[in-house]
């Protein structure tokens, strides 16, 4: 009788455990993961992938959508209220959602700006577009992979800051991102140098590629959108035409976030390629529907375009870490 008794005694401790243990695995599973809301679609993968499974993240910027003048919509308004961190490129990229964000979220949500934080106001860029008198510096620093591998770093600093409990998690997930980015930034390199040393040169619709030009050994020659995102006027078209032929750069640059059809007449006029396909910030379809899948997009184009060999980007890992 004894030993049965020890035995119903242990069945009804074992069976206690076993629904504690249960019920802890529940509330985790239904604990609610902290909100991280994000803008454009590069820094919403970035920040995805380092994030995890562990993160939610939302981008308030649909992709392909001119982030320059994108306006919060009214339905934005309580999926910043709810954010637990906001992270945002910065260099005044999204200033109308920045702030919406200041005067909507909770007291003790960060905004994060990562290329204020990632780069020295003397290194920023002013050009065509973003002329310095605007006071507006050129805020595409995402195109430099140097400074994604930047923003790397603080993304997973500020999320193990947020969620300290999964710190060893953020920091797996950074490390292979970080290396899937040293070997995007050491392909560059390969593909500018296929590229006949006159022809590295850029005309592009939007001025983008200022951050990405110097690293990699190319010049923006020209960028066709004037600084209030309009259509160029007769005087600049015959410019750039002019610094086109004086260059002989073999092709020009658009983009089907910005549509132009003078691109397509300088293109004719100048007796030149144009290629349309080129990305800032709109993401590919899958199975590459990744910044770097973006990116890796866009070197295979350019290369090819200004007669490189375009097989540089061929070993490229563009896939999504898991989230």
């Amino acid at each position: 009788m004894k030993n049965k008794a020890v035995s119903s005694i242990r069945d009804l401790c074992l069976g206690a455990l076993l629904l504690f243990l249960h019920t802890q695995v529940v509330a985790q599973g239904t604990q609610e993961r902290p909100k991280v809301i994000t803008t454009v679609s590069p820094i919403t993968n970035i920040v995805q992938n380092i994030g995890g499974t562990h993160v939610q993240v939302i981008g308030i910027v649909p992709d392909g959508t001119d982030s320059h003048t994108f306006e919060p919509l009214p339905s934005d308004i309580k999926i910043i209220q709810a954010a637990d961190l906001i992270i945002a490129n910065g260099l005044d990229l999204e200033l109308p959602t920045m702030n919406l964000a200041k005067k909507v979220k909770k007291p003790q949500t960060a905004i994060l700006q990562l290329g204020n934080n990632v780069l020295n106001e003397e290194d920023w860029q002013y050009d065509f577009s973003f002329p310095r008198e605007l006071g507006h510096p050129n805020p595409h620093l995402w195109l430099n992979i140097e400074l994604v591998m930047g923003y790397t770093d603080i993304i997973r600093d500020n999320l193990i800051a947020l969620d300290p409990s999964n710190k060893t998690t953020y920091q797996t997930n950074a490390a292979i991102y970080r290396d899937k980015l040293k070997k995007l930034d050491r392909a560059i390199f390969k593909c500018v140098e296929t590229i006949p040393e006159k022809n590295r040169k850029l005309v592009t619709y939007h001025d983008s590629f200022a951050y990405f030009a110097p690293r990699y050994g190319m010049t923006v020659i020209a960028a066709v959108q004037p600084s209030n995102f309009s259509e160029p006027g007769p005087q600049e078209v015959i410019h750039i035409i002019k610094q086109i032929n004086h260059t002989g750069v073999p092709a020009i640059f658009g983009s089907e976030v910005f549509p132009s059809k003078v691109m397509e007449q300088i293109a004719r006029e100048a007796k030149v390629k144009f290629v349309d396909q080129l990305s800032d910030d709109e993401l590919p379809p899958p199975p590459n529907n990744s910044f770097i899948g973006m990116m890796a997009s866009n070197l295979t184009i350019m290369t090819e375009a200004l007669g490189g060999d375009a097989t540089c980007m061929a070993g490229i890992d563009a896939s999504n870490n898991t989230f």
